[in-house]
Parts: C-alpha cells; structure tokens; sequence
C-alpha cells in the first residue's frame, strides 16, 4: 500500500487561509478607519452647523432684546403722554369748576362776615374769617350745607379777633364737591 504525505497540502491550505484572515482582518481595519473618519466628519461638520445656528440665534436674540426694550419704553411713554392727556382732560374738564366754587362762596357769605383766607387741599377747603357774632357764622354754615357745591362744613375754631370791636375770627373747613358728579353717582345706585 502506498503512502499519501497529505501534510504539505495541509499546511498550505492553513497558510493559504491565514494569508485570507490577514487580507480580509486589514480589509476590515480599513474600512472601520474610513467608517470612523466619515463618522468623525459628520460630527464635526453638525456641530459646526449647530454653532453656526448658535450664534445665529444668539444674534436675534440680541437684536429681539433691543426690540422688545425699545417696546418697553415706547409703552412707557405712551403711558407719560396718556396720563399727561388724562390731566389736561381734567383741568380742562374743571376749568369752570373753580368759578363755581368762588361764585358759591360769594353766594353762601351772609351779611357782617368775611373771608381772610382760603386754602384748598384736595376736595377740603379751609377757611378762615372774621363775622360780627356767632349766628354770623351759624349761618354760614347753613348756607354750606344749602348749597349744591359744599358739603360737611366743620368749625374749628371760634374767638375773639383782635381790634376790640366784638367781633370773632374763626376757622372752618368744607368739604368741595361737584353737583354734576354726585347726580351721577346717585343715578348709580
């Protein structure tokens, strides 16, 4: 029987195999290299875009901030100019409010009593006079409370005025109202 070396056809087919295994092993470095320096400039190009969008937004941003400030004091100043006009309104409103009042105090003035000083705070007048007696000055009161444009008169004060004469310096106050006003908040209610 003969003898078959089947030894060198072995070691061929391992040697053949393992030149394969090398080949396709670089194939495989290879391609994951590429693969990596493909992925690497994916990434690198979108974060390039994504810091692009960045500063973009960051741009409007800056600019839709100087916008809105420059909303914000245009609202302030139309808020000036409607509370400017909202005053004008009012006095011009009340201009023929004050003429009125003087009118109402002459009106209300009785006989040996006069006036030496007004003074208006808000919707309060004080006042301060001389009257030749008490009833004088009882009837001042009653006349405020008559008339359509006074209301709450209130005496502080009664005594003797300086000059010997008999008469007496008081001071009151009265409370300044505006009929027109006060038909409508009844007409309210």
């Amino acid at each position: 029987m003969p003898t078959i070396n089947l030894r060198p056809w072995r070691e061929e087919l391992r040697a053949e195999r393992q030149k394969n295994f090398v080949a396709m092993l670089i194939a495989v470095v290879v391609a994951a290299g590429v693969i990596f320096f493909l992925w690497q400039n994916q990434v690198a190009s979108q974060t390039t875009y994504q810091k692009a969008r960045n500063a973009y937004l960051k741009t409007s941003m800056k600019t839709l901030d100087k916008k809105i400030a420059e909303i914000q004091e245009l609202k302030l100043k139309r808020e000036k100019l409607l509370s400017r006009m909202k005053v004008i309104q009012d006095l011009q409103g009340t201009r023929p409010v004050i003429v009125r009042v003087f009118d109402q105090f002459v009106e209300t003035l009785p006989d040996g009593l006069y006036y030496q000083n007004l003074t208006r705070k808000a919707a309060n007048m004080q006042i301060k006079g001389v009257a030749e007696s008490n009833n004088r000055i009882s009837g001042l009161m009653r006349n405020f409370e008559g008339s359509d444009w006074f209301k709450s008169p209130n005496l502080k004060d009664v005594r003797a005025a300086k000059g010997g004469d008999g008469s007496n310096a008081f001071e009151m106050t009265v409370l300044q109202i505006n009929p027109a006003n006060e038909q409508n908040s009844e007409g309210a209610e």
